[in-house]
């Protein structure tokens, strides 16, 4: 059974920012799994596309049952989803269809929050704030435009090392049963967590560890409602992204941070990498 992956962002097709074609590598390899010879997914990589109620044309696909999973890379800082958006989603994920939610940091990409008790496991500082009051503070304090939730896993071009929560999920094992060690770095990641609504069906599975406070942060939320699909919340769209797994492909123009180059260094960190991203596709299709 091939299994239908929307790739999808929260903005148009802007050149000089963080569009689908700068998630390229993510694209590729998903494309590239293979099965008994065959492939294991159909991957579709859009940016936003509305119809004249503004609402997204793929997410209305979506919902009519074109895919099985949407990857929703939320790059905006507009409040990009429409009612229309949410509820089809909603409809969506009923049906049973899986659902990746990323992010960056401070309010970008902050219309997540729509969306239920899912967009819960999102925090930001203008809406839906972390519970814990004395983690609304800058962590990363080299970009002082950027302000918090910014922690500082590394630069960009980087491997961060992670912790895995006991016991360990599937999303963050590597084949022989061993945990993920690395994933990409960011110098600004964004905040996730288990909300109240959540709390018998969410679970943080993994952390990162700040290198300028030595504070840890969640990374990665795994969600199990009932009667919904499965879906993961990840704290950072940096982890996807062509820049942080190779540096060489390039930012937009506002990236001012210089990057390291640990990614291409360090053979583990790229196959982990991989592997997190083969594990999420996995797990939301039930195949683990």
């Amino acid at each position: 059974m091939l299994h239908r992956i929307l790739l999808k962002t929260t903005i148009g097709p802007e050149p000089d920012d963080w569009h689908v074609g700068r998630f390229s590598l993510l694209a590729r390899h998903l494309a590239s799994l293979r099965q008994n010879g065959r492939p294991i997914y159909e991957v579709t990589a859009r940016d936003r596309v509305t119809n004249q109620s503004g609402d997204d044309l793929d997410l209305v696909r979506l919902a009519a049952g074109d895919f099985d999973q949407l990857w929703l890379i939320a790059t905006d800082e507009t409040g990009a989803l429409t009612p229309g958006d949410v509820e089809n989603i909603a409809t969506f994920r009923a049906r049973g269809g899986g659902v990746l939610l990323t992010r960056d940091h401070q309010d970008l990409g902050s219309c997540l929050v729509r969306l239920g008790p899912l967009g819960g496991t999102q925090h930001f500082q203008s809406t839906n704030p972390d519970p814990d009051p004395s983690r609304r503070c800058c962590d990363d304090v080299a970009t002082p435009t950027i302000s918090w939730p910014n922690f500082h896993s590394g630069a960009n071009g980087n491997a961060q090392q992670i912790m895995v929560e006991p016991p360990q999920h599937r999303l963050v094992e590597r084949s022989d049963g061993t945990s993920l060690q690395y994933l990409p770095a960011h110098p600004h990641e964004g905040s996730v967590g288990v909300p109240d609504t959540l709390r018998l069906a969410a679970r943080v599975v993994a952390r990162g560890r700040s290198l300028t406070t030595g504070n840890t942060f969640n990374l990665c939320v795994a969600v199990e409602e009932p009667s919904r699909g499965r879906a993961v919340a990840d704290s950072s769209f940096h982890h996807f992204c062509d820049y942080n797994w190779d540096p060489r492909m390039g930012a937009p123009s506002f990236v001012s941070e210089p990057a390291g180059d640990l990614m291409l260094k360090e053979p583990a960190a790229i196959l982990d990498t991989r592997r997190y991203v083969e594990n999420i596709a996995a797990w939301l299709s039930g195949r683990i």
